[in-house]
């Protein structure tokens, strides 16, 4: 099992991951949801079974990283909203759903088994943030061609609700843990040599935020 450590306005805080989510087909809107399956679907990449979905992969994929090593070149992160159960409560925080792009056109759920999830290393208490999560805003950027570019950007309205997505997968345990979705990217989903993610709390003044480099192992046979 992997252990974490978060810095919390409670303290630092170390926790032992014992299971792992990723919800997918997350988007509040059914129209736009099934707009995305049908894009997908053009491209080869199959159809979810239900939605919303729900991946288990393994705990030991979050980590806390500013170099992730991937195999392939057609690998890519995703920002989204991140919710941990520690110490008997819910912590919401930040994390990339990175993704085997070239093996999700076969399986979306083998897809994300491949590459590991880095997480940031802040939480927020969710009980307090409960009542106003739509108005946070996710952002994330990658590295292109030397520069950096918007990759994604919106608030949380534009997913389920974290609450419903709770309502679907509960976190009862202290470990559990869950990524919640996430944004259209900004010119397509596509490879980058670096990848960051924040999620903005504009009314609270703070943000969390992280960012790693992307280095790609060839695929030898």
């Amino acid at each position: 099992m992997t252990t974490l450590s978060f810095e919390t306005n409670d303290g630092p805080l170390a926790v032992t991951i014992t299971s792992l989510t990723i919800a997918g087909w997350t988007g509040r809107d059914p129209k736009a949801v099934q707009h995305h399956i049908d894009e997908l679907a053009a491209i080869g990449v199959p159809p979810p079974s239900t939605v919303p979905l729900f991946y288990r992969v393994s705990p030991s994929l979050l980590c806390q990283t500013d170099e992730l090593v991937v195999l392939g070149e057609e690998t890519s992160g995703e920002a989204e909203p991140f919710l941990l159960r520690a110490q008997g409560k819910l912590w919401l925080g930040v994390a990339s759903d990175h993704t085997d792009r070239g093996l999700e056109a076969t399986s979306v759920a083998h897809s994300k088994q491949v590459c590991a999830k880095p997480v940031a290393k802040a939480l927020w208490d969710f009980d307090s943030l409960s009542q106003r999560t739509d108005i946070l805003q996710l952002s994330s950027w990658i590295e292109e061609a030397g520069k950096r570019k918007p990759y994604q950007k919106g608030t949380l309205a534009s997913m389920r609700p974290l609450t419903e997505l709770l309502a679907g997968n509960p976190l009862q345990e202290d470990g559990e843990a869950m990524l919640c979705g996430t944004l259209p990217a900004i010119g397509g989903v596509r490879p980058a040599s670096g990848f960051g993610m924040a999620l903005h709390d504009d009314s609270g003044g703070r943000s969390i935020a992280t960012d790693y480099r992307i280095v790609t192992v060839p695929v030898v046979a």
